[in-house]
């Protein structure tokens, strides 16, 4: 099912970047526009726990409990996405935000 789910948002995300091109083809997309989209298209990596202790740590400097506020998760998911034992990762939009996170800082995010 998952699979499934997978090669679902695979295609739509690639009939975005489709459409998006043919605007910009027709000076309707300008090139700023097309690379946000060309990154909101990209996948999220895939985090290990260690690299979400890195961007909890080093990048926003936050405790988890503040950390899974800004998530909109509850600690027990942040605790479990740095346990190496626990076999949760963060995926979807949360991965999303880990990645602006990493990239950014968390300014990117919190208002």
């Amino acid at each position: 099912m998952t699979n499934k789910k997978s090669l679902e948002e695979n295609r739509i995300l690639s009939e975005m970047l489709e459409m998006a091109k043919a605007l910009q083809g027709h000076a309707l997309i300008t090139k700023q526009d097309m690379t946000k989209m060309n990154l909101l298209c990209q996948k999220a990596p895939e985090y290990t726990p260690e690299k979400v202790t890195a961007i909890r740590v080093e990048k926003a400097k936050v405790s988890q409990s503040v950390f899974a506020s800004i998530l909109n998760v509850s600690v027990s998911a942040v605790q479990k996405w740095e346990s190496p034992n626990s076999g949760k990762h963060p995926s979807g939009a949360v991965a999303k935000l880990l990645q602006l996170i990493e990239k950014k800082g968390l300014e990117a995010i919190v208002i």
